[in-house]
């Protein structure tokens, strides 16, 4: 009878011994998720602002001023008679 007791408070000790890993296990899984969360949120967040910044470029494509600011920018155009100044000090 003693025996029989014995052993199942050492059985009730490890199930509740194996219990408790299992929980501090998961909770460490989900404080990893956690921190992936936040990355994940982080980078939608930039691609949200990208992405609102190349509408705005996409709505301005056809306007005059990005035109000549493309060509004086990228390639390297002036209007005639425009004058020039280069900073020879950079």
């Amino acid at each position: 009878m003693k025996k029989r007791l014995k052993l199942n408070r050492i059985l009730i000790i490890g199930i509740i011994l194996y219990i408790i890993y299992i929980l501090v296990s998961r909770h460490q899984v989900l404080r990893t998720y956690k921190k992936d969360e936040q990355k994940y949120l982080d980078l939608i967040a930039e691609e949200k602002q990208r992405n609102s910044d190349l509408l705005q470029e996409k709505e301005n494509i056809d306007s005059t001023e990005y035109i000549e600011q493309i060509a004086r920018d990228k390639l390297g155009m002036y209007l005639p008679n425009e004058r020039v100044y280069i900073d020879i000090s950079k």
